[in-house]
């Protein structure tokens, strides 16, 4: 087969290039770096300018179709620049002492990274802060819930902020995860189950499976999702004593989905009697 002219292959080229956006979205550190640095002087808005910069069309897509944001799906109506976490990781520590003053404006845009950006400096901000700025930073977050709206906001953040605060502080943690549990909102109901596992990383599933308990009839699928990881969690690092003694009480009755989850790191041949409904 004959070679194809250079000149087709050149407009082929320009025709890839085109689908995207200006800026490839997965841009060298350098490149980040010079694009929150001029942003670092400036504010919310600032910043998002910045990342919009950073974003890609393509990507943009595939982010659309994985966190389910299209119409009736879970995140309805999130709209996404097309920016993956570890370039939102190099971002966020590029923009030096960026904290609570500038996350929290960006929690309420509509793009999905700038409130994952917000995210990551609401977590930076609390590891490096005083237990007066963690309270803070502790009260905002629940306040301001309704923005923490896909799976991978709360998981990035929960266990951080809700989680650490409240883990000294048992009769709060209770009354509080007990009415996130109870919400009418599916991400409230997965903040709870998620901030304890900063409980398990400390050797404590008391909360976790309390709360299992409380969503045992969830009806959503992320929520079954995230119950199931995190009992899964409560077996490699609690015990998996402590996750099966749990099991055999509830496993009749958990979602397929939970129970697959929960049980997923299991030898095969336990794993296939919890499914046969023989443990």
């Amino acid at each position: 087969m004959a070679a194809k002219p250079p000149a087709a292959a050149k407009a082929r080229k320009r025709a890839v290039v085109r689908v995207g956006a200006a800026k490839p979205v997965r841009a060298r550190p350098k490149t980040i770096t010079k694009i929150a640095r001029s942003a670092q002087v400036g504010g919310a808005t600032d910043v998002v300018r910045a990342l919009v910069k950073l974003g890609g069309r393509q990507s943009a897509m595939l982010a659309t179709r994985y966190f389910k944001a299209g119409s009736g799906e879970s995140g309805q109506g999130d709209k996404f620049l097309g920016i993956k976490m570890p370039a939102l990781r190099q971002f966020a520590k590029d923009l030096g002492d960026a904290g609570i003053d500038v996350a929290l404006p960006l929690l309420k845009s509509g793009w999905h990274e700038a409130r994952a950006l917000a995210l990551v400096l609401l977590v930076r901000a609390y590891e490096k802060g005083d237990p007066r700025l963690r309270e803070l930073i502790y009260r905002q977050y629940l306040r301001h819930a309704r923005y923490i709206n896909n799976s991978d906001l709360v998981d990035a953040s929960a266990p951080h902020i809700v989680g650490a605060w409240l883990a000294d502080k048992p009769r709060e943690r209770r009354s509080v995860l007990t009415r996130l549990a109870k919400s009418a909102s599916l991400w409230e109901r997965r903040i709870a189950i998620l901030a304890t596992y900063y409980d398990i990383r400390q050797g404590d599933a008391s909360e976790t499976l309390r709360l299992a308990r409380l969503l045992l009839n969830d009806k959503e699928d992320l929520i079954h999702k995230a119950v199931g990881w995190m009992l899964r969690e409560v077996g490699l690092r609690v015990g998996v004593d402590t996750e099966e003694a749990f099991l055999k009480q509830v496993y009749r009755e958990m979602p397929r989905t939970m129970l697959r989850y929960a049980i997923e790191r299991f030898s095969e041949p336990v794993r296939k009697r919890y499914l046969l409904g023989l443990a």
